[in-house]
C-alpha cells in the first residue's frame, strides 16, 4: 500500500494485555493480506489473476472476494461516480508501479493524454459460497477502496478486545472510543501545500477520516501534468481546481470512496454535492483556500485562521 500503518490501542483491562497485543498483530496482518491479494502491482495477486480472466468465472481468496463485492456496492451506491474500472486508464498514464511521486517532477514517455468514451454499466457477478467472481469483461483497480476496507476489517478485529483504538493508514483512519487522555481522538488535516502544518485538527470518536489528495501521486505523462485520481467518465485525472478532500464518516471504506468521488466533482461542483448529501467534509483548492462543511463543524477542534 506504499504507506506506514499505525495502530494505537488502549488497554481497557489491565490483565488482558496479551490478548490486546495479539489482536493488534492480527489487525496489522489484515493489511498484509489485502496487499497480497488485492494489489494491481503484483502480477501474481488474486486481483490480477481475476483481471487476467475478466470474461470468466475466477476463484479468489476471501479478502479479495470481499473487496470486489465492496467495490461493486460502492459503484452502485455512488451511481458509478466510484468505478474501479480505471485500471487501464492508470496504466495508460504510466502508473504501473507502486510509487510515490512526491517531487512531482517524474516525467513518463507515454502517449498523449486523451479522453476515452464513457464506459457502459458495470455488471460484475459473484458466487459467495464458491468464492467465484466474474468481472464482466473489465480489469479493475482496488486502490480507491482497498485501504479503507483494510482499516474497516482491522477495526472489526480490535473491537473484540478493546473499545478504544486508533488505526491510521496513509490518510485513512478509524478512531474508536476515547484516546488515552479520555477525550476524543485528535487527527490533523494535512495542508497539501505545506504538509508540515495542518489546516485543521479534528476531534473524533467512533468514526473514520479519509483524505484524497494529489500532493504525492502526481507526474507528467504525454506532456501533461496528471495524478492518480481518475474520473471514470473520461479516463483522465479529475478534480479540477482541487488539491485535497477530507471526509468524516461512520465507516473507513465509505469515507475513502466519498473523499474520492467528492474530489472528482472539482472546485465548481463539490460545495453543492456536499451540501445536498450533508457530508462532513473539508476541501482545499489549488490556491490553498480551505472550506469546511456545516456537517464537519461538530468534529472541528481547531482550524487555521
Amino acid at each position: 500500500m506504499a504507506t506506514d500503518i499505525t495502530i494505537a490501542a488502549v488497554n481497557d483491562q489491565a490483565d488482558d494485555e496479551a490478548n490486546l497485543q495479539s489482536d493488534v498483530d492480527r489487525a496489522l496482518a489484515v493489511f498484509r493480506d489485502v496487499e497480497t491479494e488485492c494489489s494491481r502491482f503484483d502480477p501474481h495477486s488474486a486481483l490480477m489473476q481475476a483481471n487476467a480472466a475478466s470474461t470468466a468465472w475466477v476463484s479468489v481468496p476471501p479478502r479479495c472476494f470481499e473487496a470486489l463485492v465492496a467495490a461493486a456496492e460502492a459503484y452502485r451506491r455512488t451511481y458509478g461516480r466510484f468505478d474501479p474500472r480505471v485500471h487501464d486508464d492508470l496504466r495508460r498514464l504510466g502508473y504501473e508501479r507502486s510509487l510515490a511521486f512526491e517531487s512531482g517532477d517524474v516525467v513518463l514517455a507515454t502517449p498523449s493524454v486523451q479522453r476515452r468514451p464513457e464506459l457502459p454499466e458495470w455488471k460484475p457477478r459473484f458466487q459467495a459460497r464458491r468464492g467465484l467472481v466474474h468481472l464482466g469483461g473489465y480489469r479493475v483497480d482496488l486502490g480507491g477502496i482497498g485501504k479503507g476496507l483494510a482499516v474497516r476489517w482491522a477495526a472489526d478485529l480490535l473491537r473484540e478486545t478493546t473499545a478504544s483504538f486508533l488505526i491510521e493508514a496513509g490518510g485513512d483512519c478509524y478512531a474508536a472510543g476515547n484516546a488515552p487522555d479520555t477525550g476524543r481522538w485528535r487527527i490533523g488535516i494535512e495542508d497539501p501545500m505545506n504538509p508540515t502544518e495542518p489546516i485543521a485538527v479534528l476531534a473524533v470518536s467512533d468514526c473514520a477520516v479519509a483524505t484524497s489528495s494529489v500532493r504525492i501521486r502526481k507526474w507528467t505523462a504525454g506532456g501533461a501534468e496528471v495524478h492518480h485520481l481518475i474520473d471514470p467518465r473520461t479516463g483522465l485525472p479529475g478534480g479540477d481546481g482541487l488539491r485535497a478532500v477530507t471526509v468524516v464518516a461512520a465507516d473507513a471504506a465509505d469515507a475513502e470512496v466519498d473523499a474520492k468521488t467528492l474530489f472528482l466533482e472539482g472546485h465548481l461542483g463539490i460545495a453543492d454535492t456536499v451540501r445536498t448529501a450533508a457530508t462532513a467534509a473539508c476541501w482545499v483548492t489549488t490556491d490553498g483556500t480551505a472550506t469546511f462543511s456545516t456537517a464537519l463543524e461538530p468534529h472541528l477542534q481547531w482550524r487555521r485562521g
